[in-house]
């Protein structure tokens, strides 16, 4: 790290800019999706800046951070969600942060920077019943069917973001009842697999998955597409919309519903929240205990429902 006294020319904000996210993708290993998400703050940023007249970091005053989250509030032809604001201002003091820890400016203007408070939301879970019925959505012997089913049932026993689901190999597999999933920041974790998740991928792995591999080139993916190709990230979506449309559930649900079910149904089920923090690759244990949250509340209804002095 140079020091202040050893700082050559300033450089622009376009390029700093770029250092920061090269930076980023390098120490955290983030995703080609978070890596864009940054990119796109800090050009909102950025663009901000230069209509202030402000080309370079060390020109940059508390005053103009203080501009661009006026900026994203006022917006009235794109307004923002709270969690988007508190997204780029995160970005944008993260960046600032990066600047004066590689010497770029002499102070962090953005220090003081306050996102806004975001109302806690609580993951949405579907009830055992519910899951049930989407699982069940899936039931066939055709080689497509064969591919949901297992794949839904891994997304409900793993609790695996789509994304790690897809991204899955058949060497990932260990000794069928293990599964490798890699999360963000390529970070590993060993989870189980259930019965019902097992006997799922067995039966598409010896009676699907040999008949798609054929369509396509050779590929390790453990999930294929109906050209042999790894399934992806819309695909999966899809095939959850139709077995939830297949199973009457009258409601939207989204691979994440798989997840949020996942932990909801093992808290709900005694499981220990640091337990389950590790199930899902949490890196706190404060993100896992919002679940907690949403088994308080089912308690709470069938005590009001139940007890006779509850109302």
């Amino acid at each position: 790290m140079a020091g202040l006294n050893d700082r050559a020319v300033p450089v622009s904000i376009a390029i700093a800019s770029d250092r920061y996210l090269r930076h980023v993708a390098i120490e955290r290993g983030l995703s080609a999706n978070t890596l864009q998400a940054y990119r796109r703050d800090l050009s909102a940023y950025a663009d901000v800046l230069a209509a202030r007249g402000i080309l370079t970091p060390e020109a940059i005053g508390a005053q103009d951070v203080a501009a661009f989250a006026t900026e994203l509030r006022s917006r009235p032809e794109r307004p923002l969600t709270a969690s988007s604001m508190a997204r780029m201002l995160s970005s944008v003091r993260s960046f600032h942060r990066f600047m004066l820890e590689e010497s770029m400016v002499s102070v962090d203007v953005a220090a003081d920077a306050k996102p806004p408070k975001l109302a806690m939301r609580l993951p949405k879970a579907i009830s055992v019943e519910q899951m049930a019925s989407v699982l069940a959505a899936t039931d066939g012997d055709d080689i497509q069917s064969l591919r949901d089913k297992a794949l839904l049932e891994l997304l409900y026993a793993t609790g695996a973001r789509v994304s790690e689901a897809v991204a899955l190999n058949v060497d990932d597999l260990v000794d069928g009842d293990i599964v490798r999933l890699f999360g963000k920041g390529s970070k590993q974790r060993i989870v189980p697999v259930g019965s019902y998740a097992r006997a799922a991928i067995d039966a598409y792995l010896v009676r699907a998955r040999p008949v798609l591999s054929a369509r396509g080139l050779a590929t390790p993916a453990l999930f294929l597409g109906i050209r042999g190709q790894r399934v992806s990230r819309q695909n999966a979506w899809l095939i959850i919309r139709a077995a939830a449309e297949k199973a009457k559930l009258g409601i939207d649900i989204s691979p994440h519903t798989f997840r949020h079910s996942f932990a909801t149904h093992l808290l709900a089920g005694g499981a220990d929240v640091r337990v389950v923090q590790e199930l899902l690759g949490h890196s706190s244990v404060a993100t896992t205990q919002i679940y907690t949250l949403v088994t308080a509340d089912s308690l709470r209804d069938m005590y009001t429902t139940a007890h006779p002095r509850a109302r």
